[in-house]
Parts: structure tokens; sequence; C-alpha cells
């Protein structure tokens, strides 16, 4: 299995599923010594740093181990967890922890600053949500969820931090999709979290921003209690 140079996006991931298959498929057995940074670099067409970030990674899966002084070394042919999952895992949890940090204060605004106009569009996107979920599709859903968060984040009234969620929005969707996917969220309950939803709603029409900030950072922290719990 010949390695050869990468295309230009997701360096990182590429060179280690590259040095992964190299492992995996018996071109490195168990005990080898890898190629120093620089020749893999070379060899891969990417910098120094990726080949380290990617080392790291494979690390990480135990599949090698760094020893002072003599290099890289092939320490499994297998690793012991999915660590692409990890990573995965990982990365929808830091776009859930930057989430709760803007929707949180977000929502205690909203309870205080809503109109009767605003009301109109969290209900609407609260029953959006629920024709999304009956219809099936998992993107779908997960844009019906987040018009309902940017509702909420509208109501609050504040341009800056409305333009903030705007911006992360695209990240936020990429992070979602991946959420329903790896916890499968949907398999045992179709419209997941409409309950939490509702209440959500119900605690800023009611003005009670204690409540509805309780709400959204225990719906919050149960996904990043899912997503930190260790793979099978």
């Amino acid at each position: 299995m010949a390695l050869g140079a990468l295309h230009p996006t997701s360096l990182v991931d590429q060179a280690t599923q590259r040095l992964r298959e190299q492992i995996t498929g018996g071109e490195w057995p168990v005990g080898t010594r890898l190629p120093g940074e620089t020749s893999l670099a070379a060899v891969l067409g990417v910098g120094r740093s990726t080949v380290r970030e990617a080392l790291r990674a494979l690390a990480g899966a135990g599949l090698v181990q760094s020893r002072q002084g003599s290099g890289v070394f092939v320490i499994a042919l297998e690793s012991a967890q999915d660590w692409r999952e990890v990573l995965r895992r990982a990365a929808v949890a830091d776009v859930y922890e930057v989430r709760m940090l803007m929707e949180v204060q977000a929502v205690r605004l909203a309870a205080q600053r809503r109109t009767d106009v605003e009301m109109s569009a969290l209900w609407a996107a609260l029953d959006r949500r629920r024709e999304a979920a009956a219809g099936g599709d998992d993107e779908a859903f997960v844009d019906a969820d987040i018009r309902l968060h940017a509702a909420v984040v509208a109501a609050a009234r504040n341009p800056v931090l409305d333009g903030l969620f705007t911006e992360f929005l695209p990240t936020l969707r990429r992070g979602l999709i991946e959420l329903v996917e790896l916890l499968d969220l949907r398999a045992a309950e179709v419209n997941h979290g409409d309950a939490a939803h509702a209440a959500l709603v119900e605690a800023v029409a009611a003005g009670d921003g204690d409540r509805a900030s309780e709400i959204l950072r225990a719906e919050l922290d149960q996904t990043l209690a899912l997503l930190r719990a260790p793979t099978a």
C-alpha cells in the first residue's frame, strides 16, 4: 500500500486515516518504527505540524507510542475504540459548549423582552419543529429545531447577540446533524426533546427567565453528558 500526496482539505483527518491504513493493513507491523515527521510530511505533502497532530490521534487510539529519543512505534494493529467517533463527539461537544454560552443567557433575556409578535414566531416555530419531526427527515428536523432556537435568540432583542448567533448557525447545523447521527437520538423518540422545547417556549411566554434558562441548560447539559460518555 503506497502512500501518496493528500488533497488540501481536512489534512489532519486525511493524514490520520492514511497512516492508520498503513498500520491496520499490515504495512507497518507491531514494533515497527515509523518514518520521521519530516519524511512523512514530504510523502504526504503536508506540514510537519499536520503529521504531528495525526500521530497524536493515532497515539490516542492506542495504535502508536512515542518513545523519547527513539521515535514513534506501532504498538497495535486495531484501535481499542473508534477514535474517529471520539473526535467527532469532541467536536460536537465543543459546539454545544459555545451554544450554551450564548443561548442560556439569550433565553433569559427573551423572557424579559419578548413581544406578542415574537411569541407568535416562537409558537409557530415549535409547530414547525413538530411537523418536521413527523416527516422523518433528520436534516429537515434539525433545520426546524434551529429556527426555533433562532427565534428565541431574536426575542432577546440584542442585535449583537443575534448577529453572533447568525454567524454560528452553519457550525451549529453541522454539529446538530452529527449529533443526531452519533447518538441516534430519534430512534426511540422521533420528536426528540419536544416536551423540553414546549416547556421552554411556555417559560418565555410566562416571562420566567430563570425557568427558561434552567430548562435550556438542563437540555444542553444532558446532551453534553451523552457526547462525553465513553464509547463502546
